[in-house]
């Protein structure tokens, strides 16, 4: 365990709770085992190969919580307050495995589910975060901020097949992947043999619903069920993607540079603005509706009293984490660069949750740990 959690919150912490309580955030403390599902499922890479895992008598998958921001997410949809606006803050333990660091750690946070001001809650959520900073003396913070929504309406608006436009959006979390898979759409031809190169060659062009019937026709006729977990229809529809990606057609090199162009852009948001913008009009796309989005938020954190010009905003900055679905931002210690507090935007993960309809989201979490260590004593 680390100090503070074995030792509990010292009082900066359960005042900082008490001033997000006092802001209108109902305190909650989801429980510490939780289904690991939703864990393996919508955390990114990094947090999913961290976890501890178990299991019940009964065979159920299960793990010690490694983020607060799930387990609330999934209380709140089990709440009278699902579907309405409601906000949460928490002081507590997560669990991840951190080499040559406890495992065990404490994190304060904030969730706000239900806005339909997203801008204005975007903005909140960051001025909250920066309390956590003022409350352990860490003066001038680093802010940085990114957009995974900015990234999606980008892709969205390029001459892309519809698969390779998810694909990349999926890939935006982990840059290595998103490196590979613009190589690969960049090449005039494949090299080399692929594995089930004659099947996928095949099915590339075909009719969607017929290639679908044949691919579980096949799979069916050799009696073959599941494979690692996933279902005969499961199967189908990751060799009907594969023969998408593997189609002929390529990115042409000037949409490559467009794509490298826009994940170049940095600087502070009003800046960073004028240049996305420049880009859509040489590019001829519109991104009008992420781009107001953006330039709304950027007004309401000025309205706040946060220093615009401060924010170090760039399109490639993202978190790692799979459920992001806009506005990302972490503070970081000014000296020794450590992230104190990070969160962001993620409209798309209640739903992915089991709730009927979207229902827009937005949170952080505060280490304890590195707060204290990097703030004045108290």
């Amino acid at each position: 365990m680390s100090g503070t959690a074995k030792n509990g919150a010292d009082e900066r912490a359960q005042a900082l709770v008490a001033s997000y309580m006092r802001a209108g955030y109902a305190r909650t403390e989801p429980p510490l085992l939780q289904p690991a599902e939703p864990f393996l499922d919508l955390s990114g890479e990094d947090i999913r190969r961290r976890m501890f895992l178990t299991s019940d008598p009964d065979g159920r998958e299960l793990c010690l919580r490694p983020d607060l921001t799930i387990p609330v997410s999934r209380d709140y949809l089990h709440s009278d307050a699902a579907g309405k606006a409601a906000g949460f803050c928490y002081l507590g333990a997560v669990f991840r495995h951190r080499e040559g660091a406890p495992s065990e750690f404490l994190q304060a946070g904030i969730e706000s589910f239900g806005r339909a001001d997203k801008a204005a809650a975007d903005a909140e959520t960051l001025a909250l975060g920066l309390e956590a900073t003022t409350q352990y003396g860490v003066s001038a913070p680093e802010i940085r901020i990114g957009d995974v929504g900015l990234f999606g309406a980008f892709i969205a608006a390029l001459d892309l097949a519809p698969v390779w436009k998810r694909r990349l959006i999926k890939d935006f979390n982990r840059k290595a992947s998103l490196a590979h898979d613009l190589d690969q759409l960049t090449l005039a031809a494949a090299n080399g043999s692929k594995e089930y190169q004659g099947v996928l060659a095949a099915l590339a062009g075909s009719d969607p619903k017929a290639a679908h019937h044949l691919v579980t026709d096949l799979l069916s006729i050799a009696g073959i069920a599941t494979v690692g977990g996933r279902s005969v229809a499961e199967i189908a529809d990751r060799f009907l993607e594969q023969a998408a990606l593997n189609a002929p057609t390529r990115l042409p090199r000037e949409t490559r540079a467009l794509i490298e162009r826009f994940l170049s852009v940095a600087g502070d948001p009003d800046d960073a603005a004028s240049e996305l913008r420049a880009l859509t009009t040489d590019a001829k796309i519109s991104l009008e509706s992420a781009l107001d989005l953006f330039e709304t938020r950027t007004g309401f954190l000025a309205a706040r009293g946060i220093d615009v010009r401060a924010i170090k905003f760039s399109t490639a900055f993202g978190r790692g984490f799979d459920y992001y679905t806009g506005f990302v931002f972490e503070l970081h210690d000014a000296r020794t660069r450590s992230a104190l507090v990070a969160g962001g935007r993620y409209d798309g993960l209640l739903t992915r949750l089991g709730a009927r309809a979207p229902i827009p989201a937005v949170g952080f979490a505060a280490s304890i740990d590195e707060l204290a260590a990097c703030g004045s004593p108290s």
